[in-house]
């Protein structure tokens, strides 16, 4: 259903709300509300574009809010209908948050949240898919976990697509969290080196910063205590293309007259959102699950890598997008949700995500960005799975990281579309 449309920065957007089934095997159950911003270029609005349905990345991150026509939106709002998918439990979709769910118990909100998984936001986007055009294709256009879902939508709905675009993430098919945290560490080291080589002056300065959190009780804005666990994880930046000046900058005024700043405070407060986006905290590890349990893998993987002690009187390293079951604790926003996101991390029967007999038989046109260097989604993975799938083209680069598609969007879809179209 359309529920607004208006024009902006020479974009035609339509607003729509869809009711869909929480659990699609009992369709009479609870509903919940998918929203979707439909957006096309102002010059091409009556030509009857094709669709692309846009995966953001996450899990658990609303699509972008384009506040002017430009970068990646502006390149594909001119060969399509872009669709912006709020994915289920995020932005206008029917949320995930602690107060959206006050009044269920532990085992009630678990059994939630198994919902909200690629394979039923790609169930969402079917039945959106069929909504809108009902039999038709579409295409997808996946960034990072978005890739994730374009992968299983290869993987379940091939009939139902005509061409897929993925950016930086082409997910491994059967891998356990504890081997890809394995190498996704060595990733964020390998980045912490050269933030420190870049920007020297940030080595003493996190590390003082380090020791004063050792020191002192310190509280952020919202009252949760900055730990020195909780600062390592600033290092979720490290692998974007500002991301390192960023943190040199934040460090370097950290300090007023012996204190950290409020400044300061309110910065790392504002860069850091696994607690507004909750999905992303207790289902990051469960995106990897096939018929095990994950177990907190990246707390485990954690010790065989001391480069991340605390003690460590020269440097302190900062940690990546892992997840750890002391910020159940820590994160005031999160310790709702601490006794589900334990159980979550024991399930041991989450369903298959992909088919990988069926992907080796596609026959859907795919062109994938790899970047050589990405901190999230790694590379040796990526090349794994894209080496089994037919009519798959390959844009490796080195010289853009993993949030290329936001940073130099016409570049990288310049790229995948010369590929397929």
């Amino acid at each position: 259903m359309v529920i607004n449309q208006y024009t902006y920065s020479k974009m035609l957007i339509k607003e729509h709300n869809f009711l869909v089934p929480l659990d699609y095997d009992n369709e009479e159950d609870k509903k919940i509300s998918i929203f979707v911003r439909e957006i096309v270029d102002e010059e091409y609005g009556n030509k009857g574009l094709p669709y692309l349905i846009f995966f953001q990345g996450g899990p658990g991150y609303e699509s972008p809010r384009p506040i002017t026509n430009s970068g990646w939106i502006k390149k594909a709002s001119q060969k399509y209908r872009i669709l912006l998918l709020d994915q289920r439990g995020t932005g206008l979709s029917t949320p995930i948050s602690q107060e959206s769910l006050s009044g269920m118990d532990d085992e009630g909100i678990a059994k939630y949240l198994t919902f909200f998984r690629a394979d039923n936001i790609v169930r969402d986007a079917e039945r959106i898919r069929d909504n809108l055009i009902k039999d038709g294709k579409w295409s997808v256009l996946g960034q990072s976990f978005g890739g994730f879902c374009a992968t299983h939508y290869l993987s379940f709905y091939p009939n139902s697509l005509d061409q897929v675009f993925i950016t930086g993430g082409l997910p491994p098919l059967k891998a356990h969290p504890d081997d890809i945290y394995r190498a996704t560490y060595k990733r964020v080291i390998e980045k912490n080196k050269l933030l420190y080589k870049i920007f020297p002056h940030a080595k003493k300065n996190a590390r003082r910063i380090a020791d004063h959190l050792i020191e002192n009780k310190i509280h952020l804005p919202n009252g949760d205590q900055l730990t020195i666990e909780r600062f390592q994880q600033l290092g979720l930046s490290l692998g974007f293309s500002d991301g390192m000046a960023t943190l040199n900058y934040l460090f370097e005024k950290a300090f007023i007259n012996k204190d950290l700043s409020y400044s300061f405070l309110k910065n790392v407060l504002s860069l850091q959102t696994f607690d507004t986006n909750p999905i992303f905290s207790i289902l990051h590890e469960s995106c990897y699950a096939q018929n095990f349990s994950t177990d907190w893998a990246a707390n485990r993987i954690l010790g065989e890598f001391p480069e991340f002690e605390i003690d460590r009187k020269d440097e302190i390293y900062f940690t990546g997008e892992m997840i750890y079951p002391w910020m159940l604790d820590k994160y005031q926003s999160l310790a709702p949700f601490k006794k589900a996101a334990n159980f979550l991390a024991k399930k041991s029967d989450w369903p298959m995500l992909y088919d990988e007999q069926r992907l080796k038989n596609n026959k859907v046109p795919i062109a994938a960005a790899v970047y050589t260097n990405d901190m999230y989604v790694d590379r040796e993975y990526s090349m794994e799975t894209a080496s089994i799938i037919p009519n798959i083209s390959i844009w490796e680069t080195d010289i853009f990281e993993h949030n290329a598609l936001r940073s130099n969007g016409e570049k990288v879809l310049d790229s995948l579309f010369s590929r397929v179209i």
